[in-house]
């Protein structure tokens, strides 16, 4: 074959044009040099493995000529002598092996490949850590020393000055201290030249480090240069992140000439760092990495994080050790119940409260135990939480009195020995009730999840044990019932609040900063988190399933990694993009539909009144309470509690009952609805779907239950499509799903989850359909719960969670009005709230009267725009109207250009939002 005129393929970069060198086995994507640079120090991607592309394909040279016989090759590799050696080599003076000598293991003969295997395995670790965090922090210290430079000229310029000045000041040593002055000072601190050193010397580190990862990512052209070149290479790296700082520890001998000059002082600053404001900066919003179930909890009380893989985490009964897959690799059987019980060391050695509350470690290949701090010293005192300082290395421990019902922090050694108790306020009242988790920020602040059933707070103290704040929710005493918590990278403080289902971020003075997550997916209930320092990601642990989520929300500045990124998507070419499939794709987006016959929108035919007017109201006859209603005509409808599917007319009249109607209040109460024909849908005590004809005499099994594991819920009927929505719950799980049935009963559309995967109800109570399509759900996660909205087609659009945003809603009976505004009852306040069809708040509707006691059901009769309102406290129905026609011809004189007053449900949603919401009647 003719070398010239064959075609070699070129691996070309998966980023950029370039040509391919390295490999990422985690993505996987192909890499040049300069991507595979900003792939390991991109937070995305730090923790990806990259190999080169001979590693990739395991291809080490197996055949190297040895060097002392060079008719041989090298078979074996000495591990005390660390040569290799050939079958000659086994006669050398140097590496005669007797029988016996061998038998007694004098010399320890590897496999070439097995030594360069495990060799290469034990550098991994440090070339992870030189390529993501040394070679990216150590070019911002550079820039710091260059201005030292231009300080030293300016600042000691001033010390000279003054030193001068008190110079002449000295009239018995003034020559002494003059030659002094010019012979000794300022020769010996030449902090320019020091400088200049330390920045060459800077500078040499770096090519050192590049050197040393350059010699591991080509060891695969020859395995014997690694393992001869790191003998002597491996001593010369520290990646450390920082650099020494100027220093004046040299002192003047005069004792005189010191004392005089004592007011110019210039201390040892410590290491040289680099903060982590000028590297990191905040998303505009957390992010998800991954999610994961974890086998063997049933639910996620507390998380500690060992390796950006591996985490402990714990339930009322289990501590489980897992990976990213959810599979578990370890069980604590002795482990405390619940809390913050559990921690990790700098060795990746587990802390634990055992259930006799002592404290214990674990090491870290899960073989030995020991017991730091036995319970006998605590006296009356039980540790509910621990954490262990990376700083300090001191082990934090919350504790509980079950005598006096108060709490304090206690801090221990690393051998174990009581050195501090914060318990007290400057004033002398108690700091804590019951600490339930604990952490340390990045100024050694001492941060404690403090909670006791009817109030709680995270209060922060100083490392000293001085009170420094106690933050108690946003707006400041608007309540808290916090739980998991930790700190991050840029000192913000992260505290699950059980009421709300938000994790709220406070900064390290408790200034209340935003909801990171909102009754996230897939967790509904966040009750746990850690954060991994190595990665800058933050897992989260649900209170209501086995579900942890890892998010990101925290990113390295633009500046540095960037800069490749934007450089190698400015190289592509647009032709790459301007092929015929992204044309038609592009094209495919413009949609001509059949429309039909020409219609006039609602909002030019209706308004909103200035407010809600009562237009009747009745009591039902034959219910307790008015779990939900389903309107038939404009005068009649079905209203059923807990046990009784009565139908009623305007009077409270009872018409007819359904005997096998479902029961409500266990956690689906929408439990009928009505179609077109009037026929009645409803779920039976069997949780098989029913219809029942006009004339009550006729009752079919629309659709039967096949699957056990789910149980409907509660039913709405489309108007538009003919379609049943039926919202499900799983007790196994505790989730919940939407299936849409068409007429013939038939499966056709399941909605479970968001475009992340993560689960998007937990427990849905109401279903009903906007004019847009959407589906919208009251779904109730605990004490709290979201008004969970999906586009037609299943896709996510928004959770509304209450006013304002990250406040709590307990949702209730739901409905859409002809205006595409959705109606909920809201049982925490008693009202029936109105957002729009994005989910922004409006108003309130209509609030709590001493007669209704608080709405709990609705329907919206779209024949007559009235709206009808159970209550739950009583068997009582109320009618509102608070929809009219809009007077066209009034409304054009009015407006000579055309625009009707209220043809934008927009300008009709403000001028009801400026009104007072009316009270029941």
């Amino acid at each position: 074959m003719d070398p010239a005129s064959t075609t070699y393929k070129v691996h070309q970069c998966s980023k950029c044009p370039e040509d391919t060198e390295y490999y990422c086995e985690s993505c996987p994507c192909d890499l040049c040099q300069k991507c595979k640079e900003n792939h390991v120090k991109n937070l995305q991607t730090i923790d990806h493995y990259v190999v080169s592309h001979h590693e990739k394909f395991n291809n080490i040279p197996t055949q190297e000529i040895c060097v002392r016989h060079p008719s041989h090759v090298y078979i074996k590799y000495c591990e005390p002598c660390q040569v290799p050696v050939c079958d000659s080599c086994f006669g050398h003076k140097s590496h005669r092996f007797p029988v016996s000598l061998f038998r007694q293991s004098k010399h320890k003969i590897l496999s070439l490949r097995g030594a360069y295997k495990t060799k290469q395995q034990q550098h991994r670790g440090t070339i992870h850590f030189i390529r993501s965090e040394a070679l990216f922090y150590r070019p911002v210290l550079l820039p710091r020393i260059t201005d030292d430079i231009k300080t030293c000229r300016t600042e000691f310029s001033r010390y000279q000055s003054e030193m001068l000045t008190k110079a002449q000041r000295l009239n018995d040593l003034i020559d002494i201290v003059v030659y002094d002055l010019l012979n000794n000072v300022l020769c010996d601190f030449n902090f320019k030249h020091r400088c200049l050193k330390q920045k060459m010397e800077t500078n040499r580190h770096i090519v050192s480090l590049q050197r040393y990862v350059h010699m591991y990512e080509q060891s695969t052209f020859s395995a014997l240069q690694f393992l001869s070149s790191i003998k002597t290479a491996l001593p010369q790296i520290h990646p450390t992140l920082h650099t020494s700082q100027l220093s004046m520890t040299e002192s003047l001998n005069k004792e005189d000439v010191m004392e005089s000059l004592s007011a110019i002082q210039i201390t040892e600053r410590g290491n040289r760092r680099v903060g982590n404001q000028c590297l990191l900066k905040l998303t505009s919003g957390a992010e998800l990495h991954q999610s994961l179930t974890v086998t063997g909890v049933g639910c996620c009380y507390h998380i500690s994080c060992v390796t950006s893989d591996r985490v402990w985490v714990s339930d009322w009964n289990n501590l489980m050790l897992t990976d990213t897959t959810g599979v578990p690799l370890h069980r604590v059987e002795d482990s405390c119940r619940d809390g913050g019980l559990h921690t990790v060391n700098s060795e990746s050695e587990l802390i634990y409260i055992d259930r006799k509350y002592n404290i214990k470690k674990r090491s870290k290949d899960m073989k030995t135990t020991k017991t730091l701090i036995k319970k006998k010293i605590f006296s009356k005192w039980r540790p509910r939480c621990v954490y262990w300082s990376p700083s300090t290395g001191d082990l934090l421990v919350g504790m509980y009195n079950n005598d006096t019902y108060t709490g304090k922090v206690t801090r221990y050694n690393q051998s174990g020995q009581l050195t501090q108790t914060i318990q007290h306020h400057n004033t002398g009242r108690g700091l804590y009730r019951h600490p339930l988790y604990i952490t340390e920020n990045n100024n050694g602040d001492v941060v404690v999840s403090d909670y006791d059933y009817s109030s709680g707070a995270v209060v922060v103290t100083e490392r000293g044990g001085r009170h420094h704040f106690s933050y108690t929710g946003p707006p400041s005493g608007s309540g808290l019932e916090p739980h998991g918590i930790c700190t991050d990278a840029l000192s913000h403080i992260l505290v699950c609040d059980d009421t709300t289902n938000t994790v709220q971020m406070i900064d390290w003075d408790g200034q209340f900063l935003s909801h990171l997550l909102i009754r996230p997916s897939g967790i509904f209930s966040p009750y746990s988190l850690s954060y991994d320092v190595n990665t800058h990601r933050l897992w989260v642990g649900s209170r209501s399933n086995n579900t942890v989520v890892i998010y990101r929300y925290i990113t390295r500045q633009d500046a540095l990694t960037d800069t490749a990124d934007k450089l190698h998507t400015s190289q592509l070419s647009m032709t790459e993009s301007l092929n015929k499939e992204d044309v038609m794709e592009s094209l495919s987006a413009i949609q001509i539909t059949e429309r039909g016959n020409r219609r006039v929108g609602n909002q030019c035919l209706l308004k909103l009144m200035s407010s809600a007017k009562l237009h009747q109201s009745l009591t039902v006859t034959g219910v307790g309470e008015c779990y939900h209603i389903s309107c038939v005509t404009s005068d009649r409808v079905w209203v059923s509690d807990w046990n009784n599917l009565m139908l009623t007319d305007t009077t409270g009249v009872p018409l007819h009952r359904v005997k096998d109607s479902c029961s409500g209040d266990i956690f689906g109460d929408g439990l009928h609805t009505v179609n077109s024909e009037s026929e009645l849908i409803y779920i039976d005590r069997k949780h098989n779907i029913k219809k029942l004809s006009k004339d009550m005499k006729t009752t079919t099994t629309f659709i039967q239950r096949t699957d056990s594991t789910w149980e409907p819920q509660c039913v709405y009927w489309s108007p538009s499509t003919g379609d049943l929505l039926v919202a499900m719950y799983n007790y196994d799980t505790k989730t919940g799903k939407v299936t849409r049935y068409n007429q013939s009963g038939r499966l056709t559309q399941t909605i479970q989850h968001d475009n992340t995967d993560l689960g998007l109800y937990r427990e849905p109570l109401y279903i009903t359909e906007n004019n847009n399509g959407d589906v919208v759900v009251s779904d109730r996660v605990g004490s709290s719960g979201a008004v969970v909205v999906t586009e037609r087609g299943g896709r996510h659009r928004f959770s509304y969670t209450g006013h304002p945003s990250g406040s709590v809603i307990w949702p209730r009976g739901i409905c859409t009005d002809p205006l595409s505004h959705i109606l909920v009852c809201d049982d925490k306040t008693n009202t029936v709230q109105m957002i729009d069809r994005d989910g922004q708040f409006l108003s309130h509707l209509l609030t709590k009267s001493q007669e209704m006691g608080g709405p709990r059901s609705l329907s919206y009769d779209v024949n007559i725009h009235r709206l009808w309102v159970g209550s739950w406290y009583n068997n009582k129905v109320c009618v509102y109207s608070y929809i009219d026609t809009q007077d066209v011809l009034t409304d054009k004189e009015t407006h000579p250009t055309g625009g009707d007053a209220m043809s934008s449900s927009t300008d009709g949603d403000a001028m009801f939002t400026a009104t007072p919401a009316i009270e029941w009647r």
